[in-house]
C-alpha cells in the first residue's frame, strides 16, 4: 500500500507498485496500474511512458500493459552472483529431490525486507504439494528457511532484524511472539534443523538445514517440504539425515571445513 511520503519517495513507489502489478499479472490496464498504484491514470500514464522508453514495458492487447524481458536481465544480473551457491546446491538438492520426491527449495537472506527469498527449487513429483515459486519472499519468522537463516546468523545482524519482524499471523499456527520465536531459534540450534508446521501454510510442514560459506557463515538454507497428511513421524530420522547430507554436501561444495551440526536432539 502506497502512504504519504516526500515527492520523490512517493513517485518511486508508485513506480514499484506499477512494476509488482506488472510482474503479478501477463497484461493489466491502465485503470488498474492506476488503482494499485493509488494514483490517477495520467499520472500512471506519464510512468508507463517513462518505463517505455527506457525499455522495461511495452504495450499490448491494445490498452493493457506487460512487462518486457529487461527487469530479468537485471535480476539475472544478481542471481549470477549466487552462481556457485546454485551450481553447488543444485547436485544436493537433486539428490535429495529423487530419495524423497517432495519439494526442496534454496532459500537466502533478503535483509532489508526482513524475509526469505527462494532461488531454486526442485518440484515435488506428487500432483498435491505445496508451490514456492523461485523470487517468492515469505516472513523470516515462519518459514524453516527463515528460522534457520535467524538461527545461524550473525549476531548482529540477527539483531537488527528481529525487532523488523511484523510476526502477522499467515496460518493456523504462525509464530506471533518474539520470546517463542527465540525458543524455536534455539531449538534449532540444539537440533542442527529448523522445523515449522502450519506456520506459513496451513496443512504445510517443513524441515530446513543450513548453507555454509568458505568462512563459515550461513550463506543460505535448504527445506524439505510435505503437505502434513504426507509426513510420516516415523520417518523423521531418515527425512532430517537426508536433509542434513544436502546441507552438509552443499556447504562442502562451497569450501566450508567446519563441524556441520548435527545437533545433540536431531530426531526429537
Amino acid at each position: 500500500m502506497v502512504t504519504a511520503k516526500p515527492d520523490s519517495a512517493a513517485a518511486a513507489l508508485k513506480v514499484f507498485a506499477v512494476l509488482e502489478a506488472l510482474a503479478e499479472e501477463e497484461t493489466v490496464s491502465l485503470g488498474e496500474l492506476a488503482q494499485r498504484a493509488l494514483t490517477s491514470k495520467s499520472t500512471a500514464y506519464r510512468l508507463l511512458q517513462t518505463m517505455q522508453d527506457l525499455g522495461y514495458v511495452e504495450r499490448r492487447d491494445g490498452e493493457k500493459y506487460g512487462l518486457t524481458l529487461k527487469l530479468y536481465t537485471l535480476g539475472a544480473r544478481v542471481l549470477s552472483r549466487q552462481a556457485d551457491l546454485l551450481r553447488v546446491a543444485d547436485r544436493a538438492m537433486s539428490l535429495l529431490s529423487e530419495a524423497t520426491h517432495e519439494a526442496i527449495n534454496l532459500g537466502v537472506l533478503d535483509a532489508p525486507a526482513a524475509s526469505v527469498v527462494y532461488v531454486h527449487k526442485f518440484a515435488s513429483l506428487y500432483n498435491l504439494c505445496s508451490q514456492s515459486p523461485i523470487g517468492k519472499r515469505n516472513p523470516l519468522h515462519s518459514t524453516s528457511l527463515g528460522k534457520v537463516l535467524l538461527a545461524w546468523g550473525e549476531p548482529e545482524e540477527v539483531a537488527a532484524l528481529m525487532p523488523r519482524l511484523s510476526l502477522v499471523p499467515q496460518a493456523p499456527r504462525t509464530i506471533t511472539s518474539l520470546e517463542v520465536l527465540a525458543e524455536h531459534l534455539e531449538q534449532a540450534r540444539r537440533r542442527g534443523y529448523a522445523e515449522e508446521i502450519e506456520e506459513s501454510e496451513a496443512g504445510v510442514r517443513c524441515l530446513a538445514v543450513p548453507v555454509f560459506n568458505h568462512v563459515g557463515r550461513v550463506t543460505a538454507a535448504i527445506s524439505l517440504s510435505f503437505p502434513a497428511f504426507r509426513f510420516e513421524e516415523a520417518r523423521r530420522r531418515d527425512y532430517v539425515e537426508q536433509l542434513r547430507r544436502a546441507g552438509e554436501q552443499t556447504s562442502r561444495g562451497l569450501g566450508f571445513g567446519g563441524v556441520y551440526p548435527s545437533g545433540t536432539e536431531a530426531t526429537e
